[in-house]
C-alpha cells in the first residue's frame, strides 16, 4: 500500500481521536463540570479501528498493543451508556472480531511475521520498548476508566484517568519524535492541551465541594 494511504489512515484516526477529546472538552467547559458524552466513546471505538489498522500497514507493535486492549474497553462504556445493542447484530459481531481477524489474515497471507515486529530495522529495541511502556501507561488509563466505572456503575473520566493520559501521551510524544512519526506527534500534542485543562476543571470541582 502506498505510503499516503498509510498515512492517511491514521491521520484520520488521529483526527477522530482528537476530535472525541474536543467534543468532552466543550460539552465539559459548558457544564462546568467533566462530562463524558456518548460521542466521545462512539468517535473513540472508530479511531481505535483505523489506528489498530494503521499500526498493522506499518509493523509497529506498540501502536497495535495499545489499541488492542482500549478498543474493548471503548466497546464496555458503549454498552454501559446503553448504545451497544442499538448497532446491528452483524456490526457488533463484526467490531468483536475485527482484531483478531486482522491478525490471522496477515499472518496467513505472508503480510507480515511476527519477528518483523521485533525486529524492525527502523524501530532498535530501546525505541520499541519506549513505545511499548509509553502505550501500556496511555492504555492502562482506559483499564482504570474502566474499573472505576463498573464500581460506579456509570461511564465517567476520573482524575486518575487524566493524569495517567498526561504521563502517556508525554512519553508517546517523545516516541514520535525519534520515530518521526507524523500522526502520533499531531495527535497527541492537541491531547496533551485538553488532559491539563481537564485536570483543572476537576481541581476546580474538588474544592468547590470541599468549600462548602
Amino acid at each position: 500500500m502506498a505510503d499516503w494511504t498509510v498515512y492517511a489512515i491514521g491521520f484520520l484516526a488521529q483526527i477522530l481521536f482528537s476530535s472525541r477529546m474536543l467534543v468532552q472538552w466543550i460539552i465539559s467547559e459548558k457544564n462546568k463540570k467533566v462530562v463524558t458524552p456518548r460521542l466521545f466513546w462512539q468517535l473513540s471505538l472508530l479511531a481505535s479501528f483505523l489506528l489498530f489498522v494503521y499500526g498493522w500497514l506499518r509493523e509497529d507493535f506498540a501502536i497495535m498493543l495499545g489499541q488492542a486492549i482500549t478498543y474493548f474497553v471503548y466497546i464496555r462504556n458503549i454498552q454501559m451508556q446503553g448504545e451497544w445493542q442499538k448497532l446491528p447484530k452483524f456490526l457488533r459481531i463484526f467490531l468483536y472480531i475485527f482484531p483478531v481477524i486482522i491478525i490471522v489474515y496477515g499472518y496467513n497471507n505472508n503480510t507480515y511475521d511476527i519477528d518483523s515486529f521485533f525486529n524492525n530495522e527502523n524501530i532498535p529495541l530501546w525505541l520499541l520498548l519506549l513505545g511499548s511502556v509509553a502505550q501500556l501507561i496511555f492504555t492502562f488509563r482506559f483499564v482504570y476508566q474502566w474499573v472505576y466505572s463498573e464500581k460506579k456503575k456509570a461511564s465517567s473520566l476520573p482524575f486518575g484517568f487524566w493524569l495517567l493520559s498526561l504521563i502517556g501521551a508525554s512519553l508517546i510524544l517523545t516516541y514520535a519524535i525519534f520515530r518521526r512519526d507524523p500522526v502520533l506527534f499531531a495527535g497527541h500534542s492537541l491531547g496533551l492541551i485538553v488532559y491539563l485543562r481537564n485536570l483543572f476543571i476537576l481541581k476546580n470541582e474538588t474544592n468547590g465541594l470541599d468549600e462548602k
